[in-house]
């Protein structure tokens, strides 16, 4: 008889984003001559950069010949895209990195997921509320988080980020082993200053907290005082594992592309006390169930980083982020109350008249047809906001803007 992972069974039926799914299609079948405008899932519209595409033609061609071929390769990564993401992410921020500390994975979400692999399962969690739920669901899978009481994990330590705090969110009350900080943040669209995150890693160092770092959305970062990586922390290197991704950055959401850095650095502890590496456990874990990054792909992301690549990448960035402007001005014009959308494609939106996160979705899709994210999906302390994003079309953007000001 196989037994299974009994935790499985202690998830929400469905993820945020298949109820959301269901009610869109729900409104579909009652309304089909509605135009809906999506602006719920952080998924991107625009085409990627010519400069990928263009690489990625060029490495289907060299599958096609006996010499150029590649089979398996590494499953850290190639050196060729390591090198480009050392020499440009880091060394140009003044961050050394050595090659065996970064390893290209098919994107930040599977190793924010999947890190949990090389820690026990007794470790005690904390996290940004509201957070992005795989944080919390991953470790509801390996048995760290007790039951759901009241919304709440029992053995998750929650650090709200609201208005009352400005979203600057406050050291935990009680120490954790793991702490998940994600800048800039999704869903808030809020960011850190140096001093502010300096502030969380001296809290690691002081108190033997190993941080996972996600900072998928550094790219749009704005304000030359956000730092875009947790190692520009003097002794974060002893505390953190960051998670980057290439889906944001260059519209890989479809392709499928990240990396995470463990430094060599970094460790964790036995039961005994006894130091060791996460780096070695990483490659080790990687190794072993992972099969790396498709050629194709990672040649694709070795472009970004050509002089091409980043002139392209950049205008994207700046079209989401024009795209971000137009949305905050206009949602602040209608009376709401919003956050974000300065330095991250994420706006943050108080709802209305004390609605609920729900209602206020359900208003804004049935008399709108605008789709959000309520922001309760993110954790106890979204309830009353609600989530859009910035990557879609300008034309659906300034459609969405316009119908939101004649509602209000």
């Amino acid at each position: 008889m196989a037994l299974i992972n009994e935790h499985f069974l202690k998830l929400q039926n469905s993820y945020l984003f298949s109820d959301i799914a269901k009610k869109v299609n729900s409104f579909k079948v009652t309304h089909p001559k509605d135009k809906i405008i999506r602006m719920g899932i952080g998924d991107v519209t625009q085409p990627l950069a010519p400069a990928v595409i263009e690489a990625m033609h060029k490495a289907v061609d060299d599958l096609a010949t006996t010499d150029n071929f590649h089979g398996y390769g590494p499953e850290q990564g190639y050196s060729f895209l390591i090198d480009a993401i050392i020499k440009n992410d880091y060394a140009s921020r003044g961050v050394f990195l050595e090659p065996g500390e970064v390893f290209v994975s098919d994107g930040a979400k599977s190793d924010c997921g999947n890190i949990g692999d090389i820690l026990r399962h007794d470790n005690s969690i904390g996290v940004l509320d509201p957070v992005y739920p795989v944080y919390i669901d991953s470790n509801v899978m390996s048995g760290r988080t007790g039951v759901l009481e009241d919304g709440k994990w029992s053995d998750v330590v929650y650090i709200p980020c609201t208005e009352a705090n400005n979203f600057t969110p406050e050291l935990p009350a009680r120490r954790v082993d793991i702490l998940y900080l994600c800048y800039p943040n999704n869903p808030t669209g809020t960011t850190l200053t140096k001093d502010e995150l300096k502030k969380w890693v001296n809290y690691a160092l002081a108190n033997d907290v190993l941080i996972m770092y996600d900072s998928a959305y550094e790219a749009y970062i704005q304000d030359p005082n956000i730092p875009h990586s947790i190692y520009e922390i003097k002794g974060a290197k002893k505390v953190a594992i960051e998670f980057r991704s290439f889906s944001k950055t260059a519209g890989f959401t479809g392709v499928r592309c990240g990396y995470t850095v463990v430094p060599k650095e970094l460790n964790g502890f036995t039961l005994g006390g006894e130091r060791v590496q996460l780096n070695k456990l990483w490659n080790r874990r990687q190794t072993t169930k992972f099969n790396g990054t498709s050629y194709i792909t990672q040649r694709g992301a070795e472009a970004v980083y050509s002089p091409e690549g980043k002139e392209q990448v950049k205008a994207t960035i700046n079209y989401y982020m024009t795209n971000a402007h137009i949305m905050k001005e206009a949602i602040q014009g209608c009376g709401l109350k919003v956050w974000g959308g300065e330095n991250a494609p994420y706006l943050w939106i108080k709802a209305p008249k004390d609605l609920s996160s729900w209602k206020f979705f359900d208003k804004l899709l049935y008399e709108v047809n605008i789709v959000g994210t309520p922001g309760v999906g993110f954790g106890p302390s979204g309830e009353g906001y609600l989530r859009l994003t910035a990557f879609g079309d300008r034309d659906d953007t300034l459609e969405a803007m316009a119908r939101l000001k004649k509602w209000l």
